[in-house]
């Protein structure tokens, strides 16, 4: 198993999140990666990873693993703002290893 932690600015983007079915979805995946289950995974960067959900305009989740149990949730967009959230991504796991 592996424990979840969620950013400030991670839990504030999914909570904007306006439709309901879309949230219960990404927060099941993030249920799955507690239990190990990562699912479509790539390496964006160094130490920074998105998550792929294929439905509606192609969500993304952004996390940073510390070890074998953290996975620091950094982030989340759709394909369309991709390039923006993995810049937001780095800068924020980049303040983690700092602290």
């Amino acid at each position: 198993m592996l424990k979840v932690v969620l950013t400030e600015a991670f839990e504030k983007w999914l909570d904007g999140l306006r439709d309901p079915p879309t949230r219960r979805r990404l927060v099941l995946r993030l249920r799955k990666a507690s239990l190990g289950q990562l699912g479509d995974v790539t390496l964006v960067a160094s130490g920074v990873y998105e998550m792929r959900e294929f439905f509606g305009p192609g969500w993304r989740m952004y996390y940073a693993r510390r070890g074998d149990i953290l996975i620091l949730m950094l982030g989340g967009g759709t394909k369309a703002t991709q390039a923006r959230d993995i810049a937001k991504a780095i800068a924020q796991a980049e303040i983690i290893v700092e602290q």
